[in-house]
């Protein structure tokens, strides 16, 4: 009786170890992908000042491996930033970037919805 109960529980075991290893083997690790539309919808928060510093920072500061036009204007945002970025100011409520950086801010962005639009109406033919 005692090694019938055994056997048993190794099997069990076995089974749960072994299916719990499979799954960690096949699942891959999730990737956060950013596509124009998060972009799209940060420039708009920032220009509207409802976006944090760490909403901007969480957005921007993860490179965009698939698209090199998105890294690119990633990019551009980043340069702004670093130019007419004033985090002191944004943390008791004001904006992220002076007037000068939302101007620019304003034109990468309505690039980026340009070059999306573009992009968009080749996919349509």
């Amino acid at each position: 009786m005692s090694v019938t109960l055994f056997l048993l529980m190794f099997v069990v075991s076995m089974t749960v170890i072994g299916g719990t290893i499979a799954m960690m083997m096949l699942s891959r690790t999730p990737r956060y992908r950013t596509e124009p539309q998060h972009l799209l919808r940060l420039f708009d928060r920032v220009l509207g000042g409802e976006a944090s510093t760490n909403e901007w920072h969480t957005v921007i500061g993860y490179p965009v491996r698939h698209d090199e036009y998105l890294e690119s204007v990633r990019r551009s945002a980043m340069r702004i930033m670093d130019e007419y970025g004033r985090l002191s100011q944004a943390a008791t409520g004001g904006s992220l970037l002076s007037r000068a950086g939302r101007e620019e801010l304003t034109m990468l962005r309505d690039h980026l919805a340009a070059h999306m639009a573009l992009d968009e109406g080749q996919r349509e033919f």
